[in-house]
């Protein structure tokens, strides 16, 4: 265990930034996660916080994988013990996965692994033109297991999917981008100052409505359409009965800016 602060994040008003600090490379030793989940849980819990962007220390890695010397203890452990373990490797995932804001990743060099799975884990990828992104595991002989298996196939399809595992190859940030992998693609060293950009858009807007927009979209997608349009349905009540909705429509009625309280 280490003293040293591995994750920490920086507010600015509306937004936070979270940074993974773990020379060279970034990779997602055990402390490192167990860092990451705790300041997700600060900013889950932060009801000033409207978005969140996640990027990594340094110029050469997001994040490059996980910490593989760790590897060999975890190969001592029976089925058992090791199943508890990839629960334990997925908790910090799915908290970043379903935090109630907009979560931004801001992929400002290699993100490979455990990167690329951390990366799918937020809503929206920005890439910088020089990374690489991809799921490496079967070339260990083993393969993705922090959720990579799961997200990917939803965000890009099933066959795109498991010829990026099966290979282990990475892809550029311009394929990423062609398969809807990323959303934006931008120069060397502008992920992050793109994501603040966007951020700051998003900021601005009610974060009662982002956070159901976040809900039907994530409950919807894996349901049949009608069943998915009833959980819009139900937000979409919820939502006409805010403060926030009242302000907007009768600002844009009144021809002038809302000024949304986030209640």
């Amino acid at each position: 265990m280490t003293d040293k602060r591995l994750v920490y994040w920086e507010r600015e008003d509306k937004l936070v930034i979270i940074t993974i600090d773990n020379p060279p490379l970034n990779v997602l030793s055990f402390e490192v996660m167990e860092q990451l989940e705790e300041v997700l849980r600060q900013v889950a819990a932060d009801p000033e916080i409207s978005v969140v962007i996640v990027t990594g220390a340094g110029e050469k890695a997001f994040v490059a994988g996980a910490d593989i010397k760790g590897f060999p203890s975890m190969m001592e452990m029976d089925e058992e013990d090791l199943y508890r373990q990839a629960l334990r490797i997925h908790r910090p995932f799915n908290l970043l996965d379903s935090i109630d804001k907009p979560v931004i990743a801001a992929v400002n060099g290699l993100a490979l692994g455990g990167g690329c799975e951390l990366a799918l884990a937020c809503d929206i990828r920005i890439m910088e033109e020089q990374a690489l992104i991809g799921l490496p595991e079967i070339k260990l002989g083993i393969f993705p297991g922090g959720g990579g298996t799961q997200r990917l196939p939803r965000l890009i399809g099933e066959a795109r999917a498991k010829e990026m595992m099966f290979t282990g190859e990475p892809i550029t940030a311009e394929e990423a981008l062609r398969i809807g992998l990323v959303n934006r693609v931008v120069p060397q060293g502008q992920a992050l100052a793109s994501a603040k950009e966007l951020a700051g858009k998003i900021a601005g807007m009610s974060l009662p409505a982002l956070t159901r927009i976040k809900k039907c979209v994530d409950e919807g997608l894996h349901l049949p359409i009608l069943e998915g349009m009833a959980v819009e349905a139900k937000y979409f009540a919820e939502i006409f009965k805010l403060e926030d909705a009242r302000e907007g429509i009768h600002a844009f009625i009144e021809k002038r800016v809302p000024r949304f309280a986030n209640r």
